[in-house]
């Protein structure tokens, strides 16, 4: 059963919706190239849609009420958006999970050294990234320093017209017979991703009669790691000693943009797992009155196992819908059922789509891809029954009643979608962070954008895929219900 391109499905109105929402979607990767960006930008547009503070609406003393929009965020790395339903919150939730986190370069505690008159910043790369990819491209840093009052400093250069940009530099073709010889994963390694980041001397940094005896020869050599202090002081209020305090991250420099002559993709970084980030925090900003709570989840740390505080595996999910039950009417509670036990029914009778992308097929490297059971752009959002590797190992297998309601859903609203695994049995693998809610019994299934050049530092996803990836979460929401 082969799906074919959803482009000449859509009518003028819809094109123009489409066209719409993916210059929405460009700018909101153009500027969350971090995890703490998305969360900022997601709160902006919650508030305007009329979503309120969690703490704020329990710490009120108010009961919480159908119809009722919230976020509450984690840390400034996850954040969860919801709409109280019609339907006691025991019934199940519908939710949407996705991560906001994206394979980069971290800034170490350490990092700036200087060698050969040349000032660099050592990195600690983050996620699965092929380390190649990342010599000789414009970098951005964005991120935090943290002071010892308390102060925080928001650092974003590269991306503004009059920044400067960043780089890890490469070994010229002609000295490159021993490194050329190298396999691929080894060709440049990890403790060479070192950025290149300042060039000039300070200017009379040192005395030249030298009087100051107390100055070591060291320090003197090292002129133009004085003058990037200097200007971080200067110019950012940051000492060398910040960097202990400091998250700051390396990103590709530049916005996203329309791909191809005809325009129909999308090229920019993150775009696992932000393409159903955004589209997940938009369609529950746009759906009205569900029947069945509505939440929205994005998480951090899913590139390297969900773990931590801000990691899906983290109990702020679990804690926060605890927190909700205990805020709504007893009518839309539990009534006399004990806490426990109704945090364990809300979540057990819940539908969830971890929302992930999936890997699109290249018809450059087909090799790789069994055809028949694979993603291809243009055909709608994709449906991964399971991830995992080798035998399915470390997936989360949705049971097949699941997907049958899936159908009926995305048929009765007209959503165009297709159904893939992540390339050939033995050829690789992966994970969501499915099985993490999968653990309290619900049913999950994975669903996302199929993706070519997935993890790369600019990812390429179809438009039409984006749109269809919106309309899918929106009826989810509005329509999932495994007892009708």
């Amino acid at each position: 059963m082969e799906r074919k391109s959803i482009w000449g499905n859509y009518s003028s109105k819809q094109l123009k919706e489409l066209e719409t929402i993916c210059d929405e979607y460009k700018d909101y990767l153009s500027k969350a190239k971090t995890e703490r960006l998305c969360v900022n930008l997601a709160i902006q547009d919650a508030e305007k849609a009329g979503f309120k503070d969690l703490n704020k609406l329990l710490n009120s003393g108010k009961k919480m009420k159908s119809g009722d929009k919230f976020y509450v965020q984690h840390m400034g790395k996850t954040l969860m958006l919801g709409i109280i339903g019609k339907e006691p919150l025991t019934n199940g939730l519908n939710i949407l999970g996705a991560h906001i986190d994206s394979p980069r370069m971290d800034l170490k505690q350490n990092p700036l050294y200087e060698s050969s008159d040349l000032a660099y910043l050592d990195t600690h790369y983050y996620g699965g990234i092929k380390k190649y990819q990342w010599v000789t491209i414009p970098l951005a840093l964005y991120g935090v320093v943290v002071k010892k009052d308390g102060t925080v400093i928001d650092v974003a250069i590269g991306d503004n017209p009059n920044d400067p940009v960043f780089c890890v530099t490469d070994l010229l073709i002609h000295l490159a017979g021993n490194q050329m010889t190298k396999k691929a994963s080894v060709v440049v390694e990890g403790e060479a991703l070192d950025v290149l980041f300042g060039g000039r001397p300070a200017k009379d940094k040192y005395n030249k009669d030298k009087k100051d005896k107390q100055k070591s020869k060291e320090e003197e050599k090292e002129t133009v790691r004085a003058n990037v202090l200097n200007i971080l002081k200067e110019k950012y209020n940051i000492e060398e000693e910040d960097f202990l305090s400091a998250e700051i991250e390396v990103v590709p420099a530049g916005h996203a943009r329309d791909l191809g002559i005809d325009r129909s993709m999308v090229i920019g970084y993150g775009q696992d797992d932000r393409v159903c980030a955004f589209t997940s925090y938009k369609a529950i900003l746009d759906i009205k009155a569900p029947k069945k709570t509505a939440i929205c989840i994005l998480t951090d740390k899913e590139e390297i196992g969900s773990v931590g505080a801000t990691g899906a595996e983290s109990k702020f999910f679990e804690d926060m819908i605890a927190e909700l039950i205990n805020g709504v009417d007893k009518n839309l509670g539990v009534g006399n059922t004990s806490a426990d036990l109704a945090l364990r029914r809300t979540l057990r009778n819940s539908c969830m789509l971890s929302s992930d992308v999936s890997a699109g097929v290249d018809p450059c490297y087909e090799s790789s891809f069994e055809k028949k059971n694979a993603a291809y752009l243009g055909r709608g959002i994709c449906f991964n029954k399971y991830t995992g590797s080798r035998g399915k190992v470390g997936s989360n297998d949705a049971n097949a009643e699941y997907v049958g309601k899936i159908r009926k859903v995305l048929g009765d609203g007209k959503v165009a979608f297709q159904t893939a695994e992540l390339g050939k049995v033995d050829e690789g693998g992966g994970g969501t962070i499915a099985y993490v809610l999968a653990n309290y019994g619900m049913n999950v299934i994975d669903s996302g954008v199929a993706v070519l050049s997935m993890h790369s530092p600019w990812e390429v996803s179809s438009k039409a895929d984006v749109y269809e990836a919106y309309r899918c979460y929106k009826v989810f929401l509005e329509n999932m219900d495994m007892n009708k």
